[in-house]
């Protein structure tokens, strides 16, 4: 099999758009029926570098007609597969899409970025939804071979690699432009990929000067981990002849029968060991659109408050939060309960943090709820983030042990080290009470967002103290907030929760005078609501 790589000048001079559009027009025009597969790079409908969505829009539309149909004539002429990267119109959007022709010419794939860096998601304004689902390595088989897909940012993800792999590809496409990166950085990505997968790691990329050492580095890798071709910063295209059939194998562990290395590799996976991933991951705090239901202590009112079983009904029928009160045992494990006292609660009496996890777990908290759920124990601050972490966005009230002293601050350590430990950082934020403890939680941990809690004796002052102090959102309680304080929330970039509503006719009241999230104990109705 023979693939054509095609390498063209890349500039961040506008002005030379013309020129290096035609010039990828050549190269195709160069191309034979000696090639099998045909390359190019990333944006190839956008031939420089541009500042606005605007002006890659109108370089798209100037230029995407000629590039897709020349494609098409090539494929025809050459009886080969194109591959080429280019914006696709969808949903009144557009996205970063790799097509796929035929032989004959037909379009028969489109595989779309699976992750956008910055300058695509906050200047060109692509369309990321589909991004935030869950979705299969993209894959396409022809003339029995099955081809996978990367593209440009997609190759820092390594993570993918693994999936990829075990869709059994021979070939992986990279429409690429990675402009930062040097050949060397670029070799070992691809190599890396190549070994992991199994495949052949055919990569398209611009050069902007033949001589420097960054961006460019079109390239062919085997599965063996060996470079075929890397054209550097070489303008041009370069035809590299290679048997898909020869794969790599070698023995999966000492003494054992030959495998690829991936299935090695799988044996042993542990995915429990690695960052949370997979369908049930949602979008994180800062991307997770409003306004929200927060099942108030889980769906509390058909499972004991701050259990299990009110968590998981809540996250199961898609609340986007759930609100949980956090206390120190007198051993220093960290447990969630509403009440620091245990009668109303639980068989035991007393303060939670005058008892150990121990002698805590000894006790009912399920049976005063009803015999149905009799036997259940409280629970660990670590138990929620090991079942929920990155499935659910956690609205913690962390409950102040003194109105009038500092957070203890191994406690609040403890707090922040489990946040960090389950890769929740994005996915909480920390309902505060205390001015005291606001700074103090802010100072400590300033990469995770606070939400200023309802002081009795200064109910009125939340929002202020909220803009004092740098926080993310206030936790505004009925009846002591009106619509001016709302406002200048919003108006400081500031959320506002309100706790709570169980009816749904007050719900749609909080809802126009805009609030974004709803505390309820009643998560089904109220979700209805909300949801429209």
């Amino acid at each position: 099999m023979r693939a054509c790589i095609i390498q063209p000048p890349y500039s961040k001079d506008s002005s030379k758009s013309d020129e290096y559009f035609d010039y990828k027009i050549q190269q195709l025009d160069k191309c034979d029926e000696t090639v099998d597969i045909i390359v190019l790079p990333e944006y190839s409908d956008v031939p420089c570098a541009t500042a606005t969505r605007e002006e890659t829009i109108f370089y798209h539309n100037k230029y995407i007609n000629i590039l897709l149909n020349k494609c098409i004539e090539t494929a025809k002429r050459c009886n080969a597969l194109v591959f080429v990267n280019a914006l696709y119109e969808e949903n009144n959007n557009f996205r970063n899409t790799t097509y796929v022709y035929n032989r004959k010419g037909a379009l028969i794939g489109k595989y779309f970025k699976k992750h956008l860096p910055p300058l695509e998601l906050n200047t060109l304004e692509l369309d990321s939804d589909y991004t935030f689902e869950f979705s299969e390595p993209y894959v396409i088989e022809v003339d029995g071979l099955r081809y996978g897909f990367l593209t440009c940012y997609d190759f820092y993800f390594y993570e993918s690699f693994a999936n990829i792999a075990r869709k059994n590809v021979d070939i992986i496409i990279g429409c690429s432009l990675q402009r930062s990166d040097s050949h060397a950085a670029i070799e070992i990505i691809c190599r890396f990929l190549a070994y992991n997968t199994n495949a052949y790691v055919i990569r398209s990329s611009v050069s902007f000067n033949e001589n420097s050492d960054i961006c460019g580095a079109s390239m062919v890798v085997s599965p063996y981990g060996e470079v075929l071709k890397n054209m550097e910063g070489k303008f041009g295209m370069e035809i590299v002849e290679f048997d898909p059939e020869d794969k790599h194998y070698k023995p999966a562990g000492f003494g054992n029968p030959d495998a690829p290395h991936y299935e090695y590799i799988e044996f042993g996976r542990k995915p429990w060991q690695y960052r949370p991933a997979g369908s049930a991951i949602i979008k994180n705090e800062y991307m997770l659109k409003y306004p929200r239901v927060c099942a108030h202590r889980g769906f509390s009112t058909i499972a004991p408050e701050n259990s299990m079983p009110a968590f998981g009904a809540a996250i199961a029928m898609g609340a986007e939060e759930i609100e949980f009160d956090l206390w120190p045992t007198l051993d220093g494990e960290i447990v969630s309960c509403h009440d620091r006292n245990l009668e109303r609660v639980s068989t035991g009496t007393g303060l939670i943090t005058e008892h150990t996890l121990s002698e805590l777990e000894k006790l009912d908290f399920g049976i005063k709820f009803g015999e149905k759920f009799k036997g259940l124990h409280i629970i660990k601050f670590e138990e929620i983030l090991k079942k929920f972490s990155c499935h659910v966005i956690m609205n913690i009230h962390i409950k102040p042990l003194s109105y009038s002293e500092p957070y203890p601050e191994n406690t609040m350590k403890k707090i922040i080290e489990l946040i960090k430990r389950y890769d929740c950082e994005k996915y909480v934020y920390l309902m505060l009470e205390t001015d005291m403890q606001i700074e103090q939680f802010k100072e400590y941990a300033p990469e995770i967002s606070v939400c200023v809690g309802h002081l009795e004796d200064r109910p009125w002052e939340i929002v202020d103290r909220a803009i004092k102090f740098g926080c993310e959102k206030v936790q505004l309680y009925k009846p002591y907030f009106n619509q001016d304080m709302i406002d200048k929330a919003h108006a400081n970039g500031i959320r506002c929760n309100v706790f709570w509503s169980d009816e749904p006719k007050e719900t749609k009241e909080f809802l126009d005078m805009g609030i974004d999230t709803i505390l309820t104990n009643d998560y089904n109705r109220i979700s209805q609501v909300v949801k429209g």
